[in-house]
């Protein structure tokens, strides 16, 4: 299964547009947050489902939750945008988090950085800002490939 994920888009849907044309033909995009109307843009772009949690810039709307948990292939995936969690600190209290939800991936935003990181069972993942990025001058995304008993491939997209 190959998931795209991006983050804080922030209401340039032009980014959003360049990172649905790289990623190519995916199974699921998840948006972690930073704003909701850039998800329901998403939709328009492409044939796949989008799940996508609120972040700190945005109202939560109609059913939109702060965390989602999905399962997908043989891994419990925690998707937040992670601001409730004080991911600009540390990760600590997202990944005990996960571990109480019996989440072996933990995806986030809020941070505009990426990171790939594992740490006690939990593999922790940030694909910064699809917009507007603090750790380097182009935007990213991620792209995931989960397959059932294996360790999930991670690949990191600039823009």
């Amino acid at each position: 299964m190959k998931i795209a994920i991006m983050s804080d888009s922030h209401g340039r849907t032009s980014y959003v547009e360049k990172a649905v044309l790289e990623a190519g033909e995916v199974d699921l995009w998840l948006h972690c947050g930073d704003l909701i109307p850039d998800a329901d843009y998403l939709r328009t772009l492409t044939d796949a489902p989008v799940v996508n949690v609120a972040g700190n810039c945005d109202w939560r709307r109609g059913n939109t939750q702060y965390i989602e948990i999905l399962e997908l292939k043989g891994h419990r995936l925690l998707l937040t945008h992670g601001h409730e969690f004080n991911v600009k600190y540390n990760r600590s209290s997202l990944r005990a988090y996960a571990e109480q939800a019996d989440c072996d991936i933990a995806v986030y935003g809020h941070t505009h950085i990426s990171e790939i990181s594992q740490k006690d069972g939990v593999l922790i993942l940030n694909p910064g800002s699809v917009a507007l990025p603090r750790d380097e001058s182009k935007p990213s995304f991620m792209v995931i490939e989960l397959i059932e008993n294996n360790k999930p491939d991670i690949f990191l997209y600039r823009l």
